[in-house]
């Protein structure tokens, strides 16, 4: 039997189904290897959240947060983040061989195929930009 309840806990949050979402996901955390902050006394992970959270060794919105934080899919990025993932010298220098690319070739190729390299250098760019996003949302909620 555990020598804690609900009850002990539920005047720290404002529902019981929060208490329960943020035990949970600190019962998870702990089993994943997160350090307890309260000794273990050979007691089960869900056992030590609900102590965690009775001592108060953790603030509920620090276990709030912590949740919010590890469901999060898309971080925020400040305009200066953005600006830096559009405009980056790679970038420029793609758009320089493009228009470098239609000049010599304004006489050998139609307008059409013209066009359709262009369309294709900036789809690539475009993929590899999206990746690059990816890339860094799976290593911040990693």
């Amino acid at each position: 039997m555990a020598r804690i309840t609900v009850e002990d806990c539920i005047d720290k949050f404002d529902s019981r189904f929060e208490l329960v979402l943020v035990a949970s996901n600190r019962a998870r955390k702990l089993h994943s290897g997160d350090d307890p902050t309260v000794q273990k006394n050979n007691d089960k992970n869900t056992v030590i959240a609900l102590r965690e959270i009775a001592d108060e060794t953790i603030s509920a919105d620090e276990f709030k947060q912590s949740l919010i934080e590890e469901y999060q899919t898309v971080s925020p990025i400040n305009d200066e983040d953005e600006l830096a993932l559009e405009f980056t010298d790679e970038n420029l220098e793609e758009d320089a061989s493009i228009d470098e690319l239609t000049e010599n070739n304004v006489e050998s190729e139609s307008a059409e195929e013209l066009e359709d390299i262009k369309e294709s250098i900036m789809e690539t760019n475009d993929n590899e930009l999206s990746n690059t996003i990816s890339q860094n949302q799976d290593d911040q909620s990693s």
